[in-house]
Parts: structure tokens; sequence; C-alpha cells
């Protein structure tokens, strides 16, 4: 496999593009999506701003269409698998997670917000342990990591609950308002 910005391109095999759990769909972005994704960020600003430094700023809808857009061709390219959680119907976008060559080869991170009206109901841990499954299912994976901020404890059960192990903790500085600049690598291997 050729090396990239992470060390992993799979163009050959990738995850689904459509996972069905119980309560939601995990869906590959598409560019009618871009609205209700703008809508979604909008709404749940408050709450993302603290932790996520792409949130510095309110976004414009001309920069979540070009988001999606990246997403769509990092997944063509095999870089990154990037999907929009919505409800059972497809219609209500609850959040965004996705699998992230950006760790090394062999490995991928798995990024996540919730809308928030969707907070503290288990949807992101049923959705990154799906992601999980899915990551590990690709050739070559064996190891999946999540990343946050020391102060993020919304952030940190999520991989606690699906057994990650705390790997370590680095000192990176802040990069958003919340955080105290400690990022947690919560790691899973491979069985």
């Amino acid at each position: 496999m050729p090396a990239g910005r992470g060390g992993f391109h799979h163009r050959e095999m990738k995850p689904p593009e459509l996972i069905a759990l119980d309560g939601m769909l995990l869906r590959r972005w598409t560019p009618a999506d871009a609205p209700t994704l703008h809508a979604a960020v909008l709404e749940s600003f408050e709450a993302l701003h603290p932790w996520m430094p792409w949130a510095a700023e309110r976004p414009q809808a001309d920069e979540q269409a070009a988001f999606v857009e990246l997403t769509i061709g990092q997944w063509d390219a095999g870089e990154a698998f990037v999907y929009g959680i919505f409800d059972p119907g497809g219609e209500r976008l609850l959040g965004t997670a996705g699998l992230h060559a950006r760790v090394g080869p062999g490995a991928l991170e798995i990024g996540y917000w919730l809308h928030r009206d969707h907070t503290g109901k288990g949807l992101m841990t049923r959705a990154a342990g799906a992601l999980t499954d899915a990551g590990f299912a690709l050739p070559g994976i064996g190891r999946i990591e999540i990343h946050c901020d020391e102060a993020n404890t919304a952030s940190a059960a999520v991989p606690r609950r699906l057994g990650y192990r705390l790997d370590r903790v680095e000192e990176i500085g802040r990069e958003a308002p919340a955080e105290i600049g400690r990022r947690m690598i919560w790691a899973k291997t491979r069985r």
C-alpha cells in the first residue's frame, strides 16, 4: 500500500457506505447533505466551540459544502471514511463520525461529535463501536485510536465504554478554548 499522510491508503476495500444500527443510520456524506450539516453545526455551535478546533468561528454554508466535498474525495481515495449519523429515516442529523488515516501505518483514528440535542443517550458509543468493527474489518488495520483532550470527559467516556485502553497522554497545547492541552490517546488492537 502506498504511504499517505497517515501512512495508509486503501482504494480496493472500504467500509460500508451505510451502517444501520437500532435507532440510527451511519451514512457516507453526499453533496445534498451539506445544508443539513451546516444547520446542525450552527445549532450545536455553543457545544462544539469549546472542544473542536475547527469550530473556532461559526461556519458559513460554503465551508460546510467544501467539507462535504473533501470527505467525498477522501473516501474515494481511501484516506478517511466520514459518516453522517442520521435518525432511522435518514432525515435528521444526529452527529458525525469517521475513520481517519492520520495516526500511522496499520491504524485508524475515530473522530466524532453529536448534535447538542442527542448527547447523553449512548448514540456515540454505539456509532464508535460500529466504526471500530468496520475499521478492523479493513485489511492491514490492527489498531484503532480515539483522541480527546483530558478535560473532555464526555468524549473520553466513549472509548472507556468500548473497552479501549488509555495508551498515553501527550502534552500538545490548547487547540480549543475548553481544552487543557493534554491529549488522551485511547487505543484498541485487533484481537
